[in-house]
């Protein structure tokens, strides 16, 4: 979902396919190292824990091998090729993807079941952020572990180099990633190379391991063995942990050069490096302790494990990114309070920097590295997010094949619901390993999913009670033209969520200085159920009386509001703003408790919590300090 702007944004709203066909080969080597940096490391652990868990079992080590084989290439075909390669990289709302345009897409043509769209969409944001925790953690891990082949030596030092690299990949996020971002694409390309080639090398030596793309072993496998079964279900869904990406990265490089570098690179390479390793397993099953370096000859060690820190870090690096990106679109949306957000490329509007959410995950990151210690305590984390997300994805396309592509009922069921019927037995097996360490990501959602949906039930209350302090705008436009106040030159400019209502500062400014200025705009920023909204449409200017400008300007989810832009696409129609010569006014609302809140009590504290946290709508909508005045104003909620 929504997973990462590293790609960079044009900056207006031109037609992606238009622009995609210019550069195709140029996306195309990006989409190598942004959408595929996640699945790209999977080979680092997934074969490994899935076969490890059936080890010592009493099942023979061929049964497990090509068992193991099989469930990974088929869930690769299954969830990431038909999916997201085949159907959702269709799915687009205006050349753009992820689980918000996807819900906004669909509570365009089901508006009655908008309510459950946005559930199913928060809901999915929460499980993202579980994973956007655990994905640096055991990608890190999992690379550094490699050193340990090198020299027995090293294991003590896996985990303070884990941790210092960490905290390098956060502490650079400030620096804007415009310049290392150019590197991704070349450096994932050879990554992948890399990894098949080995692959290949082994599986030449051993190539009775191509039966494993009979799915046959694997369904016999998973049937045949009970809770081991199950249980390595769970471990196999980590070879498809990233395929979110596909889709969340649609606007960023367009359908057909992800298709390409999926088709032409990134499957064969996963399929060459876990037939490659299974090979290895059936020729020599003590090599299960790390199959993937195990496909490398000695001198190739260092290198390989130089290389696969860098993917490591190019994996994690899209994931944070996405992070911000995510968190910008529910700031639009209304699900979160206003948080900094902080522009680090004059060029590229997706550049972004969100301090507050990159040193929160650093810490939750931080923290589960040094509690699980090796990336195999950790698989046991993941998974139980990456297939929650994936089920309500699922879930809202349905809703886009059936109603937006017109598609028949049952013919939308026949394609989807089978689909959902294997991530559902996916997530069965991952709740396996709650105990384990699953319950991390359920719990981060859970605690995330909260926030949001108190903030949006407390944004809701909060706007209900402070209509009774704003007035109706025509009649307020009537009374001053029937007792017409004193004037005073210059601009003001009043914030306000409903353009028909008269702001409360501009009530306050009536009643308490008894003046008005001779021109008073009503400005009202509205987040539209689109992306991104095309420049000539931003605007609408509505003049209702001589003294007073309504304005409204329109901005899709995945867009930041500036005033000093308004400004200047004001100007393109005709209304002039010297911002020298404005004056801001704004309401500053200081929320009291009540006991006839609508809100539970911890809702309450948690929501007045969040009001307090959130930045400042000068510095967010980039309004001059000096032209502000605040007009305080209580309301109970």
């Amino acid at each position: 979902m929504a997973r990462t702007e590293i790609a960079g944004r044009r900056n207006d709203a031109s037609a992606p396919d238009e622009t995609h066909s210019n550069s195709f080969w140029a996306l195309t080597l990006g989409s190598v190292g942004v959408v595929y940096g996640d699945i790209g490391t999977s080979p680092l652990y997934a074969f490994r824990e899935a076969v490890a868990a059936a080890h010592n079992q009493g099942i023979s080590n061929r049964e497990i091998v090509l068992g193991v084989l099989s469930l990974i290439l088929w869930v690769l075909v299954l969830i990431v090729t038909l999916k997201y390669v085949w159907i959702l990289l269709r799915a687009d709302n205006k050349g753009e993807g992820g689980t918000f345009a996807l819900m906004a897409l669909a509570q365009k043509a089901a508006p009655q079941s908008a309510p459950l769209l946005m559930t199913l969409a928060v809901s999915g944001a929460a499980f993202f952020y579980g994973d956007a925790v655990i994905t640096p953690a055991i990608s890190v891990i999992s690379a550094v572990e490699g050193l340990k082949l090198v020299h027995p030596g090293f294991a003590k030092a896996v985990l303070p180099i884990s941790i210092v690299i960490i905290f390098g990949l956060f502490w650079m996020q400030a620096r804007g990633t415009e310049k290392v971002a150019r590197l991704f694409g070349p450096i994932t390309v050879v990554w992948f190379l890399a990894m098949g080639l080995g692959g290949l090398a082994q599986m030449i030596k051993e190539p009775s391991v191509l039966a494993a793309f009979n799915p046959v072993y694997g369904i016999a496998f998973a049937a045949s063995n009970g809770l081991v079964g199950l249980t390595v279900l769970g471990l196999v869904f980590l070879a498809v942990t990233g395929a979110e990406a596909l889709y969340a990265d649609l606007g960023h490089f367009g359908r057909k050069p992800i298709q390409a570098a999926w088709f032409g690179l990134v499957f064969p390479a996963l399929a060459f490096n876990y037939l490659g390793q299974g090979a290895l397993v059936l020729a020599e099953p003590t090599a299960i302790e790390n199959p993937f370096f195990g496909l490398y000859p000695e001198w190739a060690l260092i290198p390989m494990v130089l290389l696969a820190t860098l993917a490591t870090v190019i994996a994690s690096q899209a994931v944070i990114t996405g992070a911000f990106s995510l968190t910008r679109q529910a700031i639009q949306l209304g699900l979160l309070p206003r948080l900094a957000i902080t522009h680090t490329s004059e060029s590229m509007s997706g550049q972004i920097y969100m301090p507050g959410v990159n040193w929160l995950l650093l810490i939750g990151v931080l923290i589960l590295v040094v509690v699980f210690k090796t990336s195999s305590n950790l698989a046991s984390a993941y998974g139980v997010a990456v297939t929650a997300d994936m089920i309500i994805t699922s879930v809202i396309a349905f809703f886009v094949v059936w109603k937006v592509w017109g598609w028949s009922l049952w013919k939308a069921a026949a394609i989807m619901l089978p689909l959902l019927l294997i991530e559902q037995i996916f997530f069965i097996a991952n709740m396996l390993k709650v105990l384990e360490g699953g319950w991390v990501p359920l719990m981060l959602a859970m605690f995330l999913a909260t926030i949001m949906f108190t903030w949006v039930r407390g944004t809701k209350q909060l706007s209900r009670n402070s209509r009774t302090m704003e007035a109706d705008l025509p009649w307020l436009l009537r009374k001053l033209e029937a007792k017409p106040p004193t004037r005073v030159p210059g601009t003001a400019i009043f914030l306000t969520g409903d353009p028909d209502a008269a702001p409360v500062a501009l009530m306050h400014n009536l009643k308490h200085n008894r003046v008005i200025h001779e021109r008073n705009i009503i400005l009202s920023i509205r987040t539209e159920d689109t992306p991104r909204v095309q420049r000539h449409e931003r605007i609408v200017i509505d003049r209702p009386s001589d003294t007073f400008v309504r304005v409204i300007a329109r901005y899709g989810f995945m867009e930041t509001p500036s005033i000093p832009k308004i400004f200047e696409h004001c100007k393109r129609k005709d209304l002039n703003i010297d911002m020298g010569g404005t004056s801001f006014f704004l309401s500053r609302r200081s929320i009291r408790p009540t006991l006839n809140s609508e809100l539970y009590h911890f809702e309450r504290q948690l929501f007045m919590g969040l009001a307090r946290s959130a930045q400042d709508a000068t510095t967010y909508f980039k309004i001059p300090t000096d032209r502000v005045v605040e007009v305080g104003t209580q309301v109970s909620i």
